[in-house]
């Protein structure tokens, strides 16, 4: 199932699921980033994450995974800072803009992840009402938060004047907030903001971007 073994240890290649929001971070990066990659397709339908070979790759039977000059990278946002750090790509310009960016990130994995459970629980697994009722306010509150650090003026989480690791990530799990019934129209400036990361080259929605098959993407 994982042909782990690349022919050049420079070819990033990346494991991931084509409807989850943690494996659409990393690939976005890539893509965006318009590096050669290989992707390398685990189906949590038929139980792919819970194979031997895979939990070779991830101990953890999640997706995604980096392998890259030997290293083995797991969890999406130490993916993209990984990513940032090897590559160049999207790493802020000053030493304070770079720890504000994985400050974004580490943010984004306690509330943002709010939004992927409401997705979750409207889409794939039905729930006690009770359940949803809880997780939906955080999920609306960290919208509110990312709108709200957007009134000063900034194009930019990290305050610079291009998209860092922190743009990447905080949208790459909310991309997804219309299958929980969550509308962005209802946060204007983040509204705007996901419309200037659309803008970049070499963005694309999940469905349209992470194939259902293993693939080469030659970069550009």
């Amino acid at each position: 199932m994982v042909n782990t073994a690349a022919a050049d240890p420079e070819r990033l290649v990346l494991f991931g699921s084509f409807t989850s929001s943690s494996s659409y971070k990393p690939m976005l990066f890539l893509s965006l980033s318009g590096l050669p990659f290989s992707f390398r397709t685990v189906n949590l339908k038929t139980g792919m994450q819970r194979a031997p070979d895979y939990l070779a790759v991830n101990r953890h039977g999640q997706v995604p995974a980096l392998r890259h000059r030997g290293l083995t990278v797991i969890q999406s946002n130490v993916i993209l800072d990984y990513l940032a750090r090897a590559t160049g790509a999207f790493e802020a310009r000053t030493e304070q803009a770079r720890w504000t960016a994985r400050e974004w990130l580490s943010w984004e994995a306690d509330a943002v992840t709010n939004i992927a459970k409401v997705r979750h629980y409207s889409r794939f697994r039905a729930v006690d009402p009770a359940v949803m009722a809880y997780f939906r306010p955080l999920a609306e509150g960290a919208l509110r938060f990312l709108d709200d650090a957007l009134a000063d003026g900034r194009d930019w989480l990290a305050g610079e004047e291009a998209p860092s690791i922190a743009d990447i990530g905080c949208w790459g799990r909310m991309v997804f907030m219309a299958e929980g019934g969550l509308d962005i129209g209802d946060y204007p400036r983040l509204q705007r903001w996901a419309q200037r990361l659309a803008a970049l080259p070499g963005f694309a929605l999940p469905y349209d971007l992470i194939p259902k098959k293993d693939a080469e993407f030659a970069g550009r």
